[in-house]
């Protein structure tokens, strides 16, 4: 399907989306997070994508913000289905079973940020500048920012950036746990892409189980996340891919993942 404000290169077992709307910044205005909830639902259908990429058009921004064009003369009525809208695009992006790698190319702030910050990973430019700057135009973040950063920084880290609305540089943010790394600019689509290739190799349901397994530790209290982390592990074993990965092992050969 052709988007209007996004680039889906169609590729799998590795699919890059990329926000194109480089005149401002790509900014996130309903129709792009419409488009993204689109293309993030259809992937949930389609297995044979193993890792997903997302990235910003142009070499300034990932995503500067939700539009303020479009948010400026909206009532609470509007602003809560637009944040709606957001944290639909967040759970759908969050339960995919395929990881996600946000590269981000430039500015990540305000809703852009809580669009990185859906994805697994934070790969970041040097140049890339970071944050929550929302309490400079009146308002707080709406797409769940608030409570993913408080989960990837600390609350009192999250307050630091929340309250003043000041921005990370690249490096500032992986020394405090937001990015995983940083690469000068020309090198990071390079780095992602060999990541995801990683990813691709492994064996899909094993990964996607991962990812449920670190989501349930999030969600749920210790002991009910050892249960569900024993229960991923033991539903494994009755996985094609699970034989087939052990069997490779121990023949010294590279397995054939078949997510089944």
């Amino acid at each position: 399907m052709a988007y209007g404000n996004l680039l889906d290169d169609g590729a799998a077992p590795v699919r890059t989306i990329t926000l194109n709307r480089p005149t401002v910044l790509n900014a996130l205005d309903r129709t792009t997070l419409e488009e993204l909830l689109h293309v993030f639902s259809t992937l949930a259908a389609t297995p044979s994508v193993r890792c997903v990429i997302v990235t910003g058009a142009g070499n300034k921004a990932f995503a500067a913000g939700a539009d303020l064009a479009y948010m400026a003369d909206i009532g609470p009525d509007d602003a809560r289905a637009f944040a709606d809208l957001g944290h639909h695009l967040g759970d759908v992006m969050e339960t995919l079973h395929a990881p996600i790698i946000a590269a981000v190319n430039g500015f990540a702030l305000g809703g852009g940020l809580e669009l990185a910050m859906a994805c697994d990973f934070i790969i970041a430019a040097a140049h890339a500048r970071l944050g929550q700057p929302e309490v400079a135009v009146g308002v707080v973040p709406g797409f769940g920012g608030a409570s993913r950063l408080a989960r990837r920084i600390g609350v009192a880290r999250a307050r630091a950036l929340l309250y003043t609305g000041d921005l990370l540089t690249a490096t500032e943010a992986a020394t405090w746990g937001l990015v995983n790394t940083v690469v000068d600019a020309a090198d990071l689509l390079p780095r992602v892409h060999a990541i995801a290739a990683t990813i691709a190799s492994r064996a899909p349901l094993a990964v996607a189980a991962a990812k449920r397994t670190l989501r349930a530790a999030e969600d749920l209290p210790l002991t009910g996340a050892l249960a569900f982390e024993r229960e991923q592990f033991a539903n494994l074993f009755a996985t094609a891919d699970q034989k087939e990965g052990m069997a490779a092992f121990l023949q010294k050969r590279p397995p054939r993942f078949q997510g089944r």
